[in-house]
């Protein structure tokens, strides 16, 4: 057994090895570290520097089991067009940089960010904000409004399991959906930034390559890869996340998949112990972008010598950094 647990690791660590040639051959030796507001990192930045506003407030008709809109708590309510201009041009007011619009999902998946259009919009004409959105299922009408209202860039969740989407997600949809959705926003030309939440399935691994290979078929800005944690007052409080050997492997498996496209490591994803240990693991593997990364990892990318460059703004962003390149 200890014989079959060394060769795995072997093949890991190989694994990792080959991500990282392929990330710094294609994209460089360097990585972006985010320190944006959707949870206050330390004591460097101002909570206004690239916030989070949910359009629905706490509500969320799926209420997913990992979820449960708690998530939606920790962002700004801005449950109306004119609220929403509101605390746009109050975050220009304390000097911050953008925001991401997002929200509870309807019942059938759909954020409803149709009627703010028009407000983002005059946002977009009376500041310099990035706006970024989390826009759920998509359809082509809110898609090309968004694009028209000068939308910075459109982050979905990409889900690949049916089994995920009715137990998890209570959504009765298949992953069509998604790939339409995927479709629907190549289509409006908005910079495409999608998602994979790695372990939903109570920690496993379900539907996450076969989200890998949907996405495929486009041309992602970026790719964001987060990590099932699990949340107090949630039916899956007590589920462990998954194993920091299957997210590496998943990251370097994306890497093949997405040799010159960015791939960053997103904001949710446990905390503690575990977080420095993929962290670290992430840097050797070659992600291009952490937010809010472990100290460790900080300075094991030190170590290996790479060029370091932090931000303020929302780790989906971390395509413009290598637009510059």
């Amino acid at each position: 057994m200890q014989e079959t647990l060394n060769l795995q690791d072997l093949k890991l660590e190989e694994e990792i090895k080959l991500a990282r040639e392929a990330s710094w051959k294609n994209l460089g030796r360097k990585i972006v570290f985010f320190t944006p507001s959707f949870i206050y990192y330390k004591k460097h930045f101002s909570p206004w520097s690239f916030p989070s506003i949910s359009i629905t407030g706490e509500s969320c008709a799926l209420k997913c089991d990992h979820c449960d809109g708690k998530i939606l708590k920790t962002m700004i309510p801005a449950l109306t067009p004119k609220k929403l201009i509101d605390v746009c041009m109050e975050i220009e007011k304390h000097k911050g940089l953008g925001c991401l619009i997002s929200g509870g999902c309807l019942i059938n998946g759909v954020v409803p960010l149709k009627n703010f259009s028009k407000a983002i919009k005059e946002v977009k004409s009376k500041t310099k904000l990035k706006i970024v959105v989390h826009t759920g299922l998509i359809d082509e009408e809110t898609a090309f409004s968004l694009k028209e209202a000068g939308v910075d860039a459109a982050l979905i969740d990409v889900i690949g399991s049916e089994k995920t989407l009715k137990e998890i997600y209570h959504l009765n949809t298949n992953v069509e959906s998604f790939d339409k959705s995927l479709s629907i926003i190549n289509k409006a030309g908005l910079p495409l930034i999608p998602h994979i939440l790695v372990g939903l399935q109570h920690g496993e691994i379900e539907g996450e390559y076969n989200a890998l290979n949907i996405i495929s078929r486009y041309n992602p800005s970026a790719l964001i890869v987060i990590v099932f944690f699990p949340i107090k007052g949630t039916k899956m409080e007590k589920d462990d996340p998954p194993a920091i050997p299957k997210v590496i492997k998943f990251i370097a498996f994306a890497r093949k998949v997405f040799s010159g496209t960015p791939i960053a490591l997103g904001c949710a994803r446990p905390t503690g112990a575990y977080r420095v240990k993929l962290d670290s693991l992430a840097v050797k593997t070659g992600v291009n972008g952490i937010a809010f990364p472990a100290e460790e990892a900080v300075e094991l990318a030190k170590s290996l010598n790479l060029e370091i460059l932090y931000s303020n703004v929302c780790c989906s962003q971390i395509y413009e950094e290598y637009l510059k390149t």
